[in-house]
């Protein structure tokens, strides 16, 4: 059986690529709602205060701990040392509130943050020295993360320039198993064109940290035929909690965690507008949805 602890992410009350949905939310609703819902921990999210006695506080009195905070790094970019020396701070903040991995995204060349930069049509291709230098700088992080006791887990993102199998694949064969592991995001592969539960069977070992999503396939379809934006996309729906949508197979999913006792964190992430789809009653029900498929 499973060891694993179920958290959600903030993004599903305020949205971090588009503050204005969500925007006049608090996070004290938030972290109250997570709660109520059943959930243990929180990933980081950009209403979170920043002073940390604040934010601690927060989650102390609703018996939450923050089990992983997205980090930006730059290395398609070149910005090494700036990201090192970011990396640094984020690590000692994020592990004073509970975390014990840090979920790294490549921003240097994404489009997934512009509304007028379509999703397919535009993806970013890393050429062979952005490629090495972002394997070098992962392992660098990792370093520094395992000294610290906690996981560097990278996220494959679509926009990012590393989301599809090969991608991972070329990823995970050039990095060290020992340093770099990866949030395998079911959402993000099925976005990429991938079998979520064929990634995850195939790069399962190396499975550091988990996000849990649907899509909502008639919107998938949408966002490629008009060449929308991802932000676009989330807009019109496209992600959903499981247990809503269409596309992943979420038995072979949790069949697949199982078999290979899987330990760590199942994070809730499923962006939508929260004015249409009231976080509260979709965190019920993906925690709801998960009970009932992994009897946790």
């Amino acid at each position: 059986m499973m060891k694993v602890q179920y958290g959600c992410a903030p993004i599903n009350w305020s949205n971090d690529d588009l503050h204005e949905l969500g925007g006049e939310l608090t996070y004290q609703q938030c972290l109250s709602e997570m709660a109520l819902a059943g959930y243990k921990g929180s990933e980081g999210g950009w209403k979170y205060p920043k002073e940390f006695d604040v934010i601690k506080k927060a989650l102390d009195l609703r018996d939450l701990v923050i089990c992983n905070m997205w980090f930006s790094s730059f290395f398609t970019t070149f910005k090494n040392e700036e990201t090192y020396a970011e990396f640094d701070k984020h690590m000692d903040y994020t592990y004073a509130l509970g975390a014990r991995v840090i979920g790294v995204g490549e921003c240097g060349v994404t489009v997934h943050g512009n509304r007028d930069i379509p999703l397919m049509k535009n993806r970013p291709i890393l050429t062979d020295e952005q490629f090495n230098n972002l394997c070098t700088g992962l392992n660098e992080l990792g370093k520094r993360a395992k000294a610290k006791g906690m996981k560097v887990c990278f996220h494959a993102h679509v926009g990012t320039g590393i989301e599809t199998l090969e991608e991972i694949d070329r990823l995970m064969a050039n990095t060290d198993p020992e340093l770099v592991f990866l949030t395998y995001d079911t959402g993000h592969c099925t976005v990429a064109g991938e079998d979520a539960a064929k990634v995850l069977a195939k790069h399962i070992k190396r499975v550091g940290h988990v996000h849990v999503k649907d899509v909502r396939g008639s919107v998938l379809q949408r966002v490629r035929k008009d060449n929308l934006s991802f932000l676009e996309g989330v807009l019109e729906g496209m992600f959903t909690v499981p247990g809503d949508g269409t596309e992943v197979k979420w038995d072979e999913v949790f069949k697949i965690l199982n078999d290979n006792n899987y330990e760590g964190w199942i994070v809730v992430e499923a962006e939508q507008d929260p004015a249409i789809a009231d976080p509260l009653e979709y965190a019920q029900k993906a925690r709801a949805f998960m009970k009932e498929k992994t009897g946790i």
